[in-house]
C-alpha cells in the first residue's frame, strides 16, 4: 500500500467525512480510494453496457443507420413511412 501526506481544502474534507460515515468506512484513507475508484471509471474508457450494444443492433436494424445520397431521397424515406 502507498502512503502519500496530502493537503485538502476544508470543502474536500467535509466531503471526505460525509463519504466516510454514508459507506460506514473506518478511515479517510479508504474514503480517498472509494471515491477515486467510482470516478476513476467515468474518466477511464468504459466497456459499453450489453443493454446499450442491443440498443445500437435494433437502431441498425430498423434503419437509422442508414446513409442517404441527396436530400431529396431523405425526404421520399421520411415521407413515406
Amino acid at each position: 500500500m502507498i502512503q502519500a501526506m496530502i493537503e485538502i481544502p476544508e470543502e474536500a474534507n467535509q466531503i471526505l467525512n460525509i463519504v466516510k460515515a454514508r459507506y460506514n468506512l473506518k478511515t479517510k484513507s479508504e474514503a480517498i480510494a472509494k471515491i477515486v475508484i467510482e470516478c476513476g471509471g467515468n474518466i477511464l474508457e468504459p466497456e459499453l453496457r450489453p443493454e446499450y450494444l442491443q440498443k445500437l443492433q435494433k437502431i441498425e436494424k430498423e434503419g437509422y443507420g442508414e446513409t442517404f445520397i441527396s436530400i431529396r431521397q431523405l425526404r421520399e424515406k421520411i415521407e413515406k413511412g
